[in-house]
C-alpha cells in the first residue's frame, strides 16, 4: 500500500495551515466504504459549530427581531409570576394570623359604618332645618303682605262694597262717615278707600273741612264714594242696620248708593313710615 494512501478507517485530517473549516467539503463517497460514517458526522458537528459562533458574534436583522420577541416574552412571564405571588399574600399566614386579619377588616368596616351614620343624621338634620327655614321663610312672607294689606302699602283686589254719598242742602257730617268706617271695619272689611285717592288705615282722621272732608290731611268732596273689599253681604248688613250710616246719610237729605260687587281694585296707597314714639317691647 502506498504511503500517502489514505489508511482504512482514518479520516483524513481536515486541511492544512490557514485553511477555513467551514468551506472544506467531505470528500466524495463519505460514508462509503472508503469514508466512514463517524468521521462524516464528526465533521458535520464541527461545521455547525463553527456556523454557530458566526451566528452569535454576527446575528443576522432577523435573528435581532426573534431575540427581542423572546426576551419580552420571558419578561411578560415573570411579570405574571410575580403577581401572582402578590395575589396570594395570604396564602402562607397561619390561622390565628388569618384571624386577626378578618378582625381588623371587621373593625375598620365597624368604624365606616359609624362614619355613615353619623354622615346620615347630619345630612337628615341639614335636611330638616333647610326644611324649617323655608316653613319659616314663606310664613313669613304670608305675614309681611298681610301686614302690608292692613298698613295701606300695597294695592289690593277682590270682592267687597261701593257706598256712594251724594251730599244734600246740608254738608255730610263727619260723625256719620267715621261710624260707616268703623261699621265696615268691624265687618271684617280688609281694606278701604274714599274717592280713589285716600287709603283708610287704622290711623285714619277724619275732619271737617271747607268744600269738603279732610280725611288724613287730604281734602276729599262730594261725592264720597267708599270702597270696601270683604265678604260683600257681611259689609253691607253693617251699613243697612237700624239707624246706621246709611241711615244718617238719608237723614241729612244725601244720595246715598250702595253696590255689592264680586270684584273691586283699591289702587290708593299709603307710604310707609317710622314711628318716632312707639318701640318693640
Amino acid at each position: 500500500m502506498p504511503e500517502d494512501a489514505p489508511h482504512p478507517g482514518k479520516p483524513p485530517e481536515l486541511g492544512g495551515p490557514g485553511d477555513e473549516p467551514d468551506t472544506a467539503e467531505p470528500p466524495s463517497g463519505a460514508g462509503d466504504a472508503g469514508w466512514p460514517a463517524s468521521g462524516a458526522r464528526s465533521y458535520a458537528d464541527e461545521a455547525g459549530l463553527q456556523r454557530l459562533r458566526e451566528a452569535l458574534l454576527r446575528p443576522s436583522r432577523a435573528q435581532l427581531i426573534v431575540g427581542v420577541l423572546l426576551a419580552a416574552l420571558g419578561f411578560a412571564a415573570i411579570t405574571q409570576v410575580r403577581t401572582n405571588n402578590t395575589d396570594n399574600t395570604y396564602a402562607g399566614y397561619r390561622e390565628q394570623e388569618l384571624v386577626d386579619v378578618l378582625s381588623g377588616l371587621a373593625d375598620t368596616s365597624q368604624r365606616a359604618q359609624r362614619q355613615i351614620n353619623q354622615l346620615e343624621v347630619s345630612r337628615r338634620r341639614l335636611e330638616q332645618n333647610r326644611l324649617d327655614e323655608s316653613a319659616a321663610l314663606s310664613a313669613a312672607q304670608k305675614q309681611a303682605q298681610e301686614l302690608s294689606i292692613l298698613a295701606g302699602w300695597v294695592p289690593v283686589t277682590g270682592p267687597g262694597i261701593r257706598l256712594t254719598v251724594t251730599e244734600g242742602p246740608r254738608p255730610v257730617d263727619v260723625d256719620s262717615v267715621l261710624d260707616t268706617i268703623e261699621e265696615l271695619r268691624s265687618a271684617g272689611a280688609e281694606a278701604m278707600q274714599v274717592n280713589g285717592d285716600v287709603r283708610l288705615v287704622a290711623q285714619s282722621a277724619v275732619q271737617a273741612a271747607p268744600g269738603g272732608l279732610q280725611i288724613d290731611g287730604r281734602l276729599v268732596t262730594s261725592p264720597f264714594v267708599f270702597d270696601a273689599i270683604g265678604d260683600p253681604h257681611t259689609l253691607s248688613g253693617a251699613l243697612n242696620l237700624v239707624d246706621g250710616p246709611v241711615a244718617q246719610f238719608k237723614d241729612a237729605d244725601a244720595t246715598v248708593d250702595l253696590e255689592e260687587r264680586d270684584s273691586l281694585d283699591i289702587t290708593a296707597v299709603r307710604q310707609p313710615s317710622t314711628p318716632q314714639y312707639a318701640q318693640p317691647q
